[in-house]
């Protein structure tokens, strides 16, 4: 047995529930008389929506392959050797389910090894490789492909990513050291750390080839016969593939400090992946494959011992397990069928909200407000998105007129309601304006109809109390912007029936979005924690800490944006009025700050002004500031605010307001947009000691986003 087999064996005994990928080769005869030819497909299954992924034994499977082919290569009785996956899928890296179980950081190590030892393989055959990405590639599926010689890409290929920056791990089976040595740093450094750190953005096909991470790109239809027709040619020399000369000079330093400035700002040093990948781009300059992979395999161990790649692992989890199954959801045959939608309101909110349920629904539906004006102004806008999609080619011309034709507006609701199954509200965050709103629906539309706000704080019993049939009301919350949020906090009220929750939930569904149930508290889960958060920072500084050094001290947490510019962009009359709710809740706990409402009743839309290029202080906000003259230091002010966070959560999770710490982990996901480094909070928390200083225990069990015991 080899030393590769050996390494795989043993590791293959950590991995007991591996979905095994095998690796068939097959032979063929490549036109033009081009000779035989060893082709090698990576399958799982015939579930052809099943991701293709390498574990222990899925590479050993790879490694006998190799054997095979080696042994005829050596024999001349091949001219190359292809590899490409089963329909739809090429192979979409390392398996997850078995990392998160490794307890020692040998075999973390092992793990990093063993897939370089079998791809080096592909690259040290005695004949040309070639990779053929006939669909989605991601991580180790990448990186096999890049150990060939030669590569094709599918146009039809959907997603192609190195994704493990974004989960807290590097590109440990060559991407930092051959990436860049193929289509130099810069570009590598965009695909490796810009596209990870922007929520793990995808490339299609044509972007792949011209990157130059492919040298030929063909239809998806015949993608694998035009690949082995251009294989042909290669091999006979009547196609040369030319790369150009890497620039080994200032511009690969330059690269390197762009992903630098990139991952600070992103991260702000909080989570080390990116700076790990960094370090080995860095140093694939002198175009020393053996002294990269060797980086990659410790700082891949390095990693998978460590809390963020726990965290993301379980952060990725939650949205494609737990998002995707809500915890609590009654049964969904009892989801009643949604034909017709009804908007009240036709403000910005109410417009995305009828352009959501158009585009995902495609059934009937009719915005109505106080006055024509606005009734035309969100048709218009509902029409005018539509022809942006038209124009980028999302949609083609059939469609968008259909589309077109199915929304309307109309100032009676007797008129537009009377036969609608869903009628969402969006209006003035007031609870008599909506319940006035819900009294007019109720009074027109079939009894069957399920009533849905879209409120950010306000309890939906309360909404809900004056109507004859209260078990129809469900919140329905959203987050701005509709389009991008994938989170739907669904609201059960003390009466709503099981089976208008059904529908919501059926809804939620067909909407793509990520549906996590909640009870009736004050600001339900994302808004109540921000709120919490966004309190103590906006208490500190009340009290005198300088702005800039509350900002900076939740840096380490390597947020999307600072909390001020999150106010900003939430608006800081919405955040006052959140603030104010859950005052009156919880005035023990939630403040409202004077110098918020002070930026409020001036008329600001944020704390800062960007005349420089970056946010500064606005001087007209500094004069409206009072504050106090006790001053914090950076982190006495990130302890008070996490302290804050852990109490708030416990106390959450002690009223019921979610099922578990799991749920408000996906809604800051989710929902405010929560790096996966950090797993939501609630790992973060666990690992920094601060769950067990506030509430005498850590959130998640022994395991759960961190190393087992």
């Amino acid at each position: 047995m080899s030393t590769t087999a050996e390494l795989l064996k043993g590791a293959a005994e950590l991995f007991p529930d591996e979905v095994v990928t095998s690796a068939h080769v097959r032979h063929l005869d490549l036109p033009y008389g081009a000779g035989r030819f060893a082709l090698i497909t990576l399958d799982n299954g015939f579930d052809h929506t099943k991701p293709t992924t390498f574990g222990p034994q899925s590479l050993a499977n790879l490694d006998t392959a190799i054997d095979q082919v080696e042994a005829e290569a050596a024999a001349g009785d091949i001219v190359g050797v292809g590899i490409t996956g089963k329909p739809f899928i090429f192979a979409v890296g390392a398996d997850l389910k078995g990392v998160e179980l490794l307890k020692e950081h040998k075999d973390a190590l092992a793990i990093g090894k063993g897939g370089h030892e079998v791809f080096k393989r592909l690259a040290a055959l005695a004949v040309p490789t070639f990779a053929y990405y006939n669909g989605a590639a991601m991580g180790g599926g990448v990186e096999v492909g890049l150990h060939c010689k030669y590569r094709t890409v599918s146009k039809a290929l959907p997603a192609f990513s190195l994704p493990e920056v974004f989960l807290g791990l590097v590109p440990g089976w060559g991407g930092c050291t051959i990436l860049p040595n193929l289509i130099g740093a810069d570009k590598a450094v965009s695909v490796i750390i810009e596209n990870s750190l922007n929520q793990n953005k995808q490339l299609k096909g044509q972007q792949v080839f011209d990157l130059g991470i492919a040298d030929a790109i063909f239809e998806g239809a015949d993608f694998l016969e035009q690949s082995l027709i251009w294989t042909a040619q290669v091999l006979k020399g009547d196609v040369e593939v030319d790369r150009p000369v890497i620039d080994r000079g200032e511009a690969w330093d330059q690269a390197v400090a762009k992903g630098r400035f990139i991952a600070d700002s992103k991260v702000h040093g909080a989570a080390p992946a990116a700076y790990r990948a960094l370090d080995i781009i860095a140093a694939a300059k002198n175009g020393d494959l053996q002294q990269g992979y060797d980086a990659e395999d410790k700082a891949l161990a390095d990693l998978i011992m460590g809390g963020e790649l726990r965290s993301g692992i379980y952060a990725f989890n939650l949205v494609q397990k737990r998002g995707k199954r809500p915890a609590g959801a009654p049964d969904k045959n009892l989801a009643r069928p949604v034909t017709k939608v009804g908007v009240v309101g036709a403000g910005l909110m109410a417009s995305q909200l009828a352009l959501l349920f158009l585009r995902r629904l495609e059934v009937p539906v009719v915005l109505t407000d106080i006055d024509q004006e606005r009734v035309d102004k969100g048709v218009g806008y509902v029409h005018a998105e539509i022809e942006k999609l038209l124009g980028k080619g999302r949609i083609n011309q059939d469609k968008a007129n259909r589309l077109k034709a199915l929304v309307s507006g109309v100032l009676d609701k007797a008129e537009g309601f009377s036969d609608a199954d869903f009628v969402i509200e969006a209006v003035f965050e007031e609870i008599g304006v909506k319940q006035q709103v819900f009294a007019e629906v109720e009074a027109v539309a079939p009894a069957h109809a399920i009533f849905a706000t879209n409120t950010s704080s306000l309890s939906v019993s309360e909404m809900a109390s004056k109507l004859k049939n209260p078990e129809r009301v469900v919140g329905f919350h959203f987050f701005n912007p509709v389009a991008v949020l994938p989170l739907l906090e669904i609201v059960r009220g003390e009466k709503t029936d099981d089976a208008s929750l059904a529908t919501a939930f059926a809804v939620a569904k067909k909407l793509k979005k990520t549906a996590v149930l909640t009870k009736d508290a004050p600001a339900f889960v994302v808004n109540r924690i921000l709120t919490r958060f966004m309190g103590e920072i906006q208490n500190v500084i009340d009290e005198g800490t300088p702005v800039e050094v509350a900002e900076k001290a939740v840096e380490p947490l390597g947020l999307p944006m600072s909390p001020l510019v999150l106010l900003e962009l939430v608006g800081p009359a919405i955040g006052l009025h959140v603030s104010e709710t859950l005052n009156r809740a919880f005035p023990d706990r939630f403040t409202v700050s004077p110098n918020l409402a002070a930026v409020v009743k001036a008329g600001k839309r944020g704390f800062y002004v960007y005349d420089s290029g970056k946010p500064e202080l606005d001087p007209e906000v500094a004069a409206l500031l009072k504050q106090g003259d006790s001053v914090l230091t950076e982190e006495q002010v990130r302890d008070r605010v996490l302290d804050a966070v852990a109490q708030e959560i416990g106390l959450m999770l002690d009223e019921g307001v979610v099922a578990e710490a799991q749920d408000i982990d996906l809604c800051l996901i989710t929902g405010a947009g929560w790096p996966f480094h950090l797993g939501g909070i609630t790992p973060y928390l666990d690992r920094e000691g601060v769950s067990e200083r506030v509430n005498g225990k850590k959130f998640l069990a022994p395991g759960v986003a961190s190393v087992p015991a």
